[in-house]
């Protein structure tokens, strides 16, 4: 049977019931992957012709037909089909690793985020943007990104505390600088692409600007002269924070520009009034499909630049997110 891969245009042979990552790396065809269980999401790609069948949760066999993405690990061959996988300057393949770290520092940014720093036994590979997962206790585990880079000594995260929130309250009142965690990683599709060349959107919402803090770092780390257009929705002026973090990098940057925009009343704050996404409609026209977008916050916020963005141009696929939703109580 055969598999047709775009945009390399090559046809690969399989028997039924292959794995499509194996099928893959076999051939040397480039693709992204790390964890290769179904959890990081760097290994997708999409169906666009004939259909896969893909393993979810408790074991569920769901066919994944044209026009739909699947994960690569995931997915069994039964028939001949076509797929697309991210180019090939887009590829990482960071192991997936579990670390020991100690917490180093932890600090109130706002009212209710505060600033986890760990330092890991061993290095964590990852790329800017990705997050991993932290296990506090052995009750306490949650998805958080990483506001540093692969090459700093110590892992960042940034932590909203949510009311009533198990994992969250634990960080509040018990955690403590010393304490040994254990971090799972890297995870997440929403990393930065370091050979496109064109102008880059970033939008973060709330803590979401900890990966792109990661991402802007990454681009200037990696020297690209892209123009980058940053912008940072919050609730209110007092849910702003990381200002000094932007003011360094746009005197660094002198490509980078940064909106600060709050939903609520800004009179005497040098920030913007309205929903972020409104912001962004208002600067820009249908002039943004030589972009590249990535968005990290709420999956509200999430979705509607996401709409928003398809509808100024840009293709579905050069928009990277990773939505925070809401995990367990």
């Amino acid at each position: 049977m055969e598999l047709i891969v775009h945009p390399l245009d090559r046809t690969l042979a399989f028997s039924p019931g292959a794995n499509l990552l194996e099928v893959l790396r076999e051939h040397n065809v480039p693709i992204s992957y790390s964890c290769t269980a179904g959890r990081c999401g760097t290994c997708r790609c999409k169906v666009t012709r004939g259909s896969v069948l893909v393993s979810g949760s408790e074991t569920q066999i769901t066919r994944m037909n044209e026009g739909q993405f699947a994960l690569a690990c995931m997915s069994v061959l039964t028939e001949n089909c076509e797929i697309e996988v991210p180019e090939p300057d887009e590829v990482v393949t960071h192991p997936a690793r579990v670390l020991k770290a100690t917490v180093v520092a932890i600090e109130d940014m706002t009212h209710d985020i505060k600033r986890i720093v760990l330092r890991p036994a061993k290095p964590l590979s990852f790329s800017p943007g990705q997050y991993a997962q932290v296990q506090f206790t052995p009750n306490h585990i949650r998805p958080y990104s990483m506001a540093s880079l692969a090459s700093d000594e110590e892992l960042e995260f940034h932590v909203r505390l949510v009311p009533g929130g198990r994992v969250s309250g634990y960080i509040n009142t018990e955690l403590a600088v010393g304490h040994s965690v254990r971090v799972s990683g890297p995870l997440g599709t929403a990393y930065l692409r370091e050979k496109h060349s064109g102008p880059m959107l970033c939008v973060a919402g709330g803590t979401g600007l900890a990966p792109i803090l990661s991402i802007v770092r990454g681009a200037m780390g990696a020297h690209m002269t892209n123009p980058i257009y940053l912008y940072f929705g919050v609730r209110s002026p007092r849910d702003v924070y990381g200002v000094n973090w932007l003011e360094d990098l746009a005197r660094d940057c002198p490509n980078l520009s940064v909106q600060v925009v709050s939903t609520s009343d800004t009179t005497g704050q040098s920030m913007r009034t309205g929903l972020v996404t409104d912001a962004i409609a208002s600067d820009w026209g249908d002039s943004l499909k030589d972009f590249r977008a990535y968005l990290c916050g709420s999956p509200p916020m999430v979705e509607a630049a996401t709409l928003l963005l398809k509808q100024r141009g840009i293709p579905p696929e050069h928009v990277y997110a990773d939505a925070f939703y809401a995990v367990g109580p």
